[in-house]
């Protein structure tokens, strides 16, 4: 099975959704462990990368192509 793809400052969809309704996250910090903040309500929540590999959906919104379209 293909890891999925995923960098720093990343938007990705989780398959279960923040108790504040939200369900996009915000890669924040990368390592063993995965440091996530919700869109919604800026929490932000620490946790092991194989759960967070495991729980993630699809990437919705890439940090590469946000700075590409910035400095254009």
């Amino acid at each position: 099975m293909e890891r999925k793809q995923f960098e720093l400052g990343d938007i990705v969809q989780m398959k279960k959704q923040h108790p504040c309704g939200s369900n996009e996250m915000e890669i924040i910090r990368m390592g063993m462990d995965i440091r996530i903040k919700c869109v919604g309500c800026k929490h932000s929540v620490l946790i092991p990368r194989a759960k967070f590999e495991k729980n993630m959906k699809k990437v919705l919104r890439s940090a590469a192509d946000s700075g590409q379209s910035e400095k254009a």
